[in-house]
């Protein structure tokens, strides 16, 4: 999710790392793995908020990069429809929410994403449609 391989990497040794220091709170509820994606994906998350709060851009880098990318133009108008996006998900129900975010930017498949919450396959593809409807009602009403 990250495609980075040395943020990979550290977030992998972090996860492991939370999942010793708080082995006696697992209680064997949900399969080991999922406990794991579960502080896995609590990390990410928390680099994402750390990340937003402190992006910054170095001169150097624009400065080198090529002009044979999209339009200006192109990313503004790529941009705002992904902010559009987020804006009506966060208008969802934290549980719909979060289904929305594990498929669209972690990219996971309706069985992971229904171990990582404790529930069925079928609950996170009905969720995810229930919440895609929501968001095209939004949509419509603005």
């Amino acid at each position: 999710m990250s495609h980075d391989d040395d943020l990979s990497e550290e977030l992998t040794a972090e996860t492991f790392y939370q999942a010793l220091k708080s082995i006696n709170r697992y209680n064997g509820e949900c399969k080991m793995d999922v406990w794991l994606c579960q502080i896995a994906k609590h990390l990410w998350f928390r680099e994402l908020e750390k990340r937003k709060k402190h992006r910054t851009v170095d001169l150097e880098e624009i400065e080198n990069e090529p002009d044979d990318g999209p339009s200006p133009e192109t990313v503004l108008t790529g941009s705002e429809a992904t902010m559009e996006l987020y804006r009506h998900m966060q208008r969802l129900d934290p549980v719909s929410r979060e289904v929305m975010y594990l498929r669209l930017i972690g990219d996971l498949g309706y069985r992971e994403i229904g171990e990582i919450l404790g529930k069925t396959e079928t609950w996170a593809r009905v969720t995810y449609y229930r919440g895609k409807e929501k968001m095209k009602k939004g949509r419509e009403s603005i």
